[in-house]
């Protein structure tokens, strides 16, 4: 079944960018270039003696997608930061304020120049998140926190961008490390580290695919990327996924609608599933899927 989900994410992928990226001509412009979103989104419900019945909320949403990119006759440099924050309120629980979004997400890549559209290249990316993680509604236990998990992950190998809008980064040689420095968290071996351990490393094989294209409908912006990972060490056959992507539809200069998802896959993560016949938490390995859809302020910049 995993490698039916694989094989269709990268079919999708690669699907959509295809007619587009060999479509274009190959860029010829050097230098830096950079480019940006941020937008901060609000979304508000009220009810007052409504007969279908609701429970008032209010929701806020942060995010910066941020890229700098250099290139000249025999290198390029590839930047990308993306943070993203939210929390929702809804009266009638004793919740308070709910994370809904909470990530940080850095990676750099540096190539030089093989052929046309070729590049030996070595990748570092670096994410974690900034908030401590609840199984809500018990607000008592956390499950996550600051660098609780982080991943730091080093890579060698070949990087094929045979346009600015795409590049498939592939390696064969690949350091992943998790991180869990919250000792609560790495007491109980959390996110795949042994106990009261508070770092793991694997080794293994990886690909990147990045996308993005501005203007892919009229003020339709959209970015996406997918990262795989297999560990040579333990269950190679069983593959990390990592797939996000951005759409940004601009309404007009400062006003926009963006569409954030998340699709991941972790095999050293287990998922609380079910309760035992004791209401002890049962858990398993499943798929993570997350979407964020918020209408508000928005400011683009391209240089």
């Amino acid at each position: 079944m995993r490698k039916t989900i694989i094989s269709l994410i990268v079919c999708v992928f690669l699907a959509g960018i295809q007619p587009v990226v060999y479509g274009q001509a190959a860029d010829t412009t050097l230098g830096w270039h950079k480019s940006g979103v941020l937008s901060l989104n609000m979304s508000q419900a009220s009810f007052t003696n409504w007969a279908a019945g609701g429970q008032n909320a209010v929701a806020i949403n942060g995010l910066i997608n941020m890229a700098g990119n250099y290139k000249n006759e025999n290198s390029s440099w590839d930047n990308a930061l993306t943070i993203g924050y939210g929390k929702m309120l809804q009266k009638g629980n004793d919740l308070g304020w709910v994370k809904t979004d909470d990530r940080i997400d850095f990676q750099s890549k540096y190539g030089r120049k093989a052929s046309e559209k070729w590049f030996y290249s070595a990748l570092i990316s670096f994410r974690t998140q900034m908030d401590n993680g609840y199984n809500y509604p018990d607000t008592e236990n956390k499950i996550s926190g600051l660098l609780s998990p982080a991943y730091l992950l080093f890579s060698v190998g070949m990087d094929y961008k045979p346009n600015p809008q795409f590049s498939m980064f592939l390696s064969p040689l690949t350091s992943k490390n998790t991180i869990v420095m919250d000792d609560y968290l790495s007491s109980i071996g959390a996110f795949g580290v042994d106990s009261d351990k508070k770092f793991r490393s694997e080794l293994g094989a990886y690909a990147n695919l990045a996308y993005r294209k501005d203007e892919i409908l009229k003020n339709v912006n959209f970015l996406t990327k997918l990262d795989l990972f297999s560990n040579y060490l333990k269950n190679p056959q069983n593959i990390d996924i990592s797939w996000e992507t951005l759409l940004v539809m601009k309404v007009n200069e400062y006003i926009s609608a963006t569409v954030n998802t998340h699709l991941l896959y972790d095999d050293d993560i287990l998922i609380k599933i079910d309760e035992d016949f004791e209401g002890e938490p049962v858990m398993g390995k499943r798929a993570q899927f997350k979407e964020v859809i918020g209408v508000g302020f928005t400011y683009k910049f391209i240089e």
